[in-house]
């Protein structure tokens, strides 16, 4: 086994001889990476001999550091002792205005860490501990271990660096919670938005209320259990977590709740890694499960789904506002953060509009519309947190009415983009979650980190200032389809480690270095026994097609993964054929997945081989320039369900993407015509749509897209001659999303968009 020493050394050799030395310590094995970094020469070795100086008032920090020693050497720092050489040393700068900044100099003599506040010296611990091998994760002991020489100063871009996860849903437990919020530690993220109540279950214990989690912490299996079950066989990621199910009264039930003081000690956890806790109970709306328990907080005491959401609390009646203020006063001693989550968003509000209590109370306080009651009841409450000293966040649909700008808004509707702007020119401070590209229930693929990457939280159409009311981001995971710990591990990592260097370094020419150190990251999270989504296989295609024979090439970019694969169906396993070029010369389906050396199986790719000759052109007369376009409002299933029958309009398009002009909320587009194939060859399309698409091309299915999904790409190919080819493409947006886009490659070259200029139809 090679020395942590020796591998500096070999590290320290390249380093020498780059002759871009700052090219190499961009890719120094750190997330997020600091604001700026000055290489040294040298290392610094920590053994049983490194002494410890640190101020009373770093002493977390001080101890977050020896702890990693200790698990990665079997000793700790030998404290209060100064040498000249061989030390690690905390300094107080009071000059440092950012709370979270610090400075780090490391030299072959001694660790200098220096900070304004103990935010930012355990924030430089945790720079020190990706740098430290990842043994120290382990316990795998050994004699000393290294760190290379550097100077760093940091700080983070944005103050609000956050990650959100709902409970209510899915349940998970304490310990997930304190692994949840050491994985953000590493990555110096900053708030958790933990949702705790919604329809489906109520997760904090309410002493004044006891039936809120007697009753609504306990469910029977629904048709969101009853969809991850049906994944589950063929991926156990999807089994319902058996600690959450219990049997009582001859009944199966789902749930579970956390006590008052277990969520205690999780926000002193959390704190000591310098993490606030944002507790969201949802109201007006989402309030089912409360309901349930105490049917007296809506309208007309009655409990069911409307259209789309559930019956919200009634706010026209002082029996509501007292629960509400009972409740949060009790979650206001649990959590001490400043800020705390009301809500406020998808609220059904038709049946305030036939209460007499309502219309009594919209008469007498001068309220015109249901949107402005619905902020009556939110500027209630707010003035109520602001009376104890806490601050209100709002999702943006708290927008719709009259708003104060003292409330902080939460953008989560990508498809009302105006909202942030009208919020930050209003004055109120803004926190950037839309659902594209920061909701990690959606299932990744191979473009979500980098468009989380290159995510631009500040709206256009802002001036300076109003920009500054743009805090920060966060990512929010929704568990409706998250079932299990392992699960929720795979939806959120390795996505948090671009939103932490998106949102603490803000430097988009890094990409490329990031994606060298996140490699990297891999062996570190497998230590942590983090269940993180593998990388994508490189080379593979949905559909691929052959006209005589085929060689499967696909590469794994982790270099020690294995891959291997299955022909019968089956789903790989450890003793599947591993892929050593395996050649195709009949019509099959294959399933590929990479493994790694302990044994963790990353997605299961699954890719159709078709054996095509080259389409023969058509002959038209009379075609132009564009596409025709046939527009259809509403609501449709999928691409595959688009209805026949008059098109809302008709229009011509150059592009594939969705027109500017679209404003409804749910529509589909049948793009109609021919393309201009330029040359002979088997060329490679590649769909990406919000939601539903199918692409045909010479009257052959090429990419299917189909079904309701956040923005993903689906690739296929297809043979075809010189000239023009008949051309179709279906689209669905059922909702939000307004992705589309489409492009090409041809005999394996590089993809690009699909020129204007191939594009043909018939006058």
């Amino acid at each position: 086994m090679v020395t942590c020493k020796l591998l500096l050394s070999v590290l320290f050799l390249c380093y020498c001889t780059n002759t871009n030395a700052q090219e190499y310590y961009k890719n120094l094995n750190i997330i997020p990476y600091p604001s700026t970094l000055t290489p040294g020469e040298g290392y610094f070795v920590i053994n049983a001999q490194t002494t410890l100086i640190a101020p009373s008032r770093f002493v977390n920090g001080a101890a977050q550091l020896n702890k990693l020693v200790k698990a990665g050497t079997g000793h700790t720092l030998i404290q209060g002792k100064s040498n000249p050489t061989n030390t690690v040393k905390f300094v107080y700068d009071g000059s440092i205005k950012n709370p979270e900044a610090y400075r780090l100099n490391i030299t072959t003599k001694h660790i200098i860490i220096t900070a304004g506040t103990p935010a930012g010296a355990f924030h430089a611990v945790e720079t020190i501990r990706q740098l430290l091998p990842v043994s120290v994760e382990t316990g795998q002991k050994n004699t000393q271990v290294s760190l290379p020489s550097v100077n760093i100063d940091d700080q983070p871009a944005y103050a609000w660096r956050g990650m959100h996860l709902d409970v209510s849903r899915h349940f998970f437990s304490i310990s997930y919670l304190k692994k949840f919020i050491d994985v953000m530690a590493l990555y110096k993220m900053n708030k958790f938005h933990l949702h705790l109540t919604d329809d489906q279950g109520w997760r904090v214990e309410i002493k004044k209320y006891p039936k809120l989690t007697e009753q609504g912490a306990w469910r029977t299996f629904n048709n969101q259990d009853s969809a991850c079950m049906k994944r589950a066989a063929d991926n156990p990621d999807f089994n319902m977590d058996q600690k959450h199910i219990i049997h009582k009264n001859g009944k199966t039930l789902y749930g579970g709740f956390y006590t008052q003081q277990q969520l205690k000690d999780l926000v002193a956890y959390a704190a000591n890694r310098h993490i606030d806790i944002i507790p969201e109970i949802d109201m007006p709306g989402h309030m089912m499960a409360a309901i349930n328990a105490y049917p007296f907080l809506t309208c007309d005491s009655q409990n069911k789904w409307g259209e789309l959401f559930s019956t919200p609390i009634c706010p026209c009646s002082e029996t509501t506002f007292e629960f509400a203020k009972n409740v949060y006063t009790e979650i206001m001693d649990i959590f001490p953060s400043k800020y705390i989550h009301i809500g406020g968003d998808e609220v059904d509000r038709r049946d305030w509009g036939k209460s007499e209590a309502c219309k009594e109370l919209m008469k007498r306080e001068g309220i015109t519309s249901l949107p402005d009651l619905q902020n009556y009841f939110i500027d209630r409450m707010e003035q109520f947190f602001n009376s104890k000293g806490r601050k209100l966040i709002g999702w943006d649909e708290v927008l719709e009415g009259k708003i104060s700008s003292t409330a902080m808004i939460m953008y989560w509707r990508s498809w009302v983009p105006d909202a942030p702007v009208k919020a930050a020119q209003h004055g109120n401070q803004v926190i950037m979650t839309p659902g594209t590209p920061l909701y990690f229930d959606n299932p990744a693929d191979k473009n979500s980190i980098s468009n989380v990457y290159h995510f631009n939280p500040v709206p256009q159409n802002l001036t300076a200032e109003q920009a500054k009311l743009i805090i920060g981001a966060q990512a929010n995971i929704w568990t409706e389809y998250i079932p299990s710990e392992k699960r929720a591990d795979y939806m959120y990592m390795p996505r948090m480690t671009a939103l932490a260097e998106l949102l603490w370094t803000n430097k988009q020419d890094y990409y490329k270095s990031y994606t060298q150190r996140l490699v990297q990251q891999y062996s570190r999270l497998e230590a942590l026994n983090i269940n993180y989504r593998q990388p994508d296989l490189e080379g593979v295609l949905d559909t691929r097609v052959f006209i005589t024979s085929d060689t499967v090439k696909v590469n794994s970019p982790l270099s020690t993964s294995a891959i291997r694969y299955t022909t019968n169906g089956d789903l790989p396993g450890q003793n599947s054929p591993l892929l050593r070029n395996y050649v195709v010369n009949h019509p099959q389906t294959i399933k590929l997945a990479a493994f790694t050396p302990s044994g963790k199986r990353g997605d299961i790719y699954t890719v159709k081989y078709v054996q095509q000759t080259l389409a023969q052109p058509v002959t038209a007369t009379g075609v132009a320039t564009g596409l025709a376009a046939n527009y259809y409002k509403g609501f449709f299933k999928g691409a595959s369900g688009i209805t026949q029958g008059a098109a809302d309009s008709t229009f011509v398009t150059q592009t594939i993407s969705v027109p500017a002009s679209v404003k409804a909320p749910s529509f589909a587009i049948k793009y109609r015509g021919y393309i201009d194939v330029p040359k002979d060859g088997v060329y490679t399309f590649y769909l990406t749509c919000d939601d539903s698409g199918i692409l045909n091309v010479a009257n052959r299915e090429t990419v299917n897209n189909d079904g309701m999904h956040s923005p993903m790409e689906k690739s296929g190919q297809v043979a075809l001659k010189k000239g023009l080819q008949p051309f179709a493409l279906d689209f669905v947006e059922g909702g939000g999303g307004y992705t589309l886009k489409l492009q090409y490659s041809i005999n394996g070259n590089e993809r690009e968009d699909v020129p204007e200029s191939w594009f043909k139809h018939n006058q």
